[in-house]
């Protein structure tokens, strides 16, 4: 299988950018990285990319009550789960490895399930779960705060998703795909 090249809808923003938006794109990014094509295209909305860097600043900060590997397989599966190879293909390069997940399990999070035998933990499992919608065995392992946390999480980025494919976000350079894994 091969990753559909397509056309973006929205173009990305190119550089030189005026002051206003260069100084929202060193917001969206680490330090010394440039910005991916989804921040140089909804920068062009700046409005909206400023409360966007707030909010996913929360989502990506220490104080979110998950932990990284938390957040990353609800990020990965969320993606997944809304067909967005650009969100997830990002996700994967940049945090699977500090997350902790191996190529087992970013293949069962793309194609596979929570039963996988690559999940050994059992709140792997329910994350996973929690993504796919199966909320009834989540009271035993997440407390409130960590719920409110995961459902404000997987809905940021199925926005976040439905964003980047709607205006046909282009990959990444090096980021996998979907297929890659299959």
């Amino acid at each position: 299988m091969v990753t559909e090249i397509v056309t973006p809808r929205i173009g990305a923003l190119e550089p030189p950018h005026d002051p206003a938006v260069a100084a929202q794109l060193q917001k969206m990014m680490p330090p010394d990285v440039p910005p991916i094509a989804l921040f140089r295209t909804v920068v062009k909305n700046l409005p909206m990319a400023e409360a966007m860097t707030l909010w996913g600043s929360y989502e990506l900060s220490r104080s979110l009550s998950l932990s990284l590997r938390d957040r990353e397989i609800v990020i990965d599966r969320t993606c997944v789960r809304c067909g967005c190879e650009y969100e997830w293909g990002v996700h994967v390069a940049f945090f699977a490895e500090r997350a902790r997940l191996d190529r087992d399990q970013i293949a069962s999070l793309t194609h596979g399930d929570a039963d996988d035998p690559c999940w050994a933990a059992e709140r792997d499992r329910l994350l996973i779960r929690a993504v796919d919608a199966l909320w009834e065995e989540l009271r035993g392992e997440i407390d409130d705060r960590e719920i409110l946390d995961l459902t404000m999480l997987c809905g940021w980025y199925h926005a976040i998703s439905f964003t980047a494919r709607a205006a046909r976000v282009p990959l990444e350079a090096g980021s996998p795909t979907f297929a890659g894994l299959a």
